[in-house]
């Protein structure tokens, strides 16, 4: 890979999808998406993007296990830079070995928590655009997942913070990476009361399958389709290179301790609002509210649900979540959804109740 200036480089390799780990400062990348879907040797494609403020990655996902042979960065002519990986075959053994190592040295930084401001009495709203960074998420021609949900998570920040009644917290407000972990700890750290994570998803095989649908957490999937989805976004993690094996019993646990039955019937009673608000303004899936173990909507403490916005695989619904004036409507319908909301929790009968 060509650079405009040498930089600093390494490489690790990681099992549970196998693959290479490139470990760069922040870089503007001027690669063309298409190139990473090409395989060539072990490398059965890459992909690449910011992984935190000042990190980059490259992920090459291996056919076959191999081992970093070097990681070198030579300068060429002009002040121009090269970046050559190179990679050699081992057993399966060896390969085990290496990534054991590689994770039991990698430590990723938590990103700090905002916490609750004192004195400020507004119910706290967090906002979860999926996916960001190395991570794109579906992509269909040249329109990233990513993209789209960043976009609608911003409108929706925009309107709620006009009322004045809500303080608006936005897992990331950029291009960035941020852990399934980190999201659902930023969500409990301010104390929020009301977690949405916004997403949009896509059929390849099923084009004409259209519609906003709304999720909720459970130990058990409602149906096959709700399962599926729930297997592929918990899969962020690690599209991003990070090893989440170890979270998965922690993840189980909180799940089937929502023993916090009330933020489980909190975020129930949103999820119920929002397909009723969201059904009179955008077009819903035939089966508008379902349930699964997503990982993001574990926090025992504070009522979380996910919406998928549409399908990008869907041409009309992909026309639609790039139209500004649909994203000011189904974000108009959201805010409607957090006000009714919250005003049912202060009419007479829920006063008495502990804020979720």
């Amino acid at each position: 890979m060509a650079l405009s200036r040498p930089v600093s480089a390494s490489a690790t390799v990681m099992a549970g999808p196998d693959r290479v780990i490139v470990e760069l400062p922040s870089i503007n990348f001027q690669v063309d998406p298409k190139q990473g879907r090409k395989s060539a040797g072990f490398v059965s494609g890459f992909r690449y993007g910011l992984f935190m403020a000042d990190r980059s990655r490259i992920i090459l996902d291996l056919a076959q296990p191999a081992a970093v042979a070097s990681v070198s960065v030579k300068p060429v002519r002009g002040g121009f830079g090269e970046l050559v990986v190179e990679l050699k075959r081992t057993s399966r053994e060896e390969f085990a070995a290496l990534a054991r190592e590689a994770t039991a040295k990698t430590q990723l930084p938590s990103i700090p928590v905002e916490r609750k401001a004192e004195g400020d009495s507004r119910r706290i709203v967090v906002i979860d655009p999926g996916h960001g960074g190395i991570d794109p998420g579906t992509q269909v021609a040249a329109i990233a997942e990513k993209a789209v949900v960043l976009a609608f998570g911003l409108k929706l920040k925009e309107q709620l913070e006009a009322q004045g009644r809500y303080r608006v917290i936005m897992t990331r407000s950029d291009d960035t990476f941020i852990s399934l972990n980190d999201r659902v700890r930023i969500a409990r750290g301010v104390e929020a009361s009301l977690f949405i994570s916004i997403h949009a998803d896509s059929l390849a095989q099923a084009q004409d399958v259209r519609g906003a649908t709304v999720y909720t957490g459970s130990e058990r999937a409602s149906d096959a389709e709700a399962a599926r989805l729930a297997a592929k976004e918990n899969q962020a993690d690690a599209v991003a290179g990070l090893d989440s094996s170890e979270d998965v019993h922690d993840v189980a646990g909180i799940l089937m301790d929502l023993a916090k039955r009330e933020t489980r019937s909190f975020s129930t009673i949103f999820a119920r609002n929002l397909v009723e608000r969201l059904g009179g303004s955008v077009k819903m899936h035939k089966v508008p509210l379902r349930s699964a173990g997503f990982r993001v909507l574990t926090a025992p403490d504070v009522p979380s649900v996910l919406i998928e916005l549409g399908y990008m695989s869907s041409p009309k619904d992909a026309e639609l979540l790039n139209s500004e004036g649909w994203r000011t409507q189904a974000s108009a319908a959201v805010q409607q959804a957090i006000d009714q909301y919250f005003e049912r929790l202060q009419s007479p009968g829920k006063a008495a109740q502990s804020k979720p």
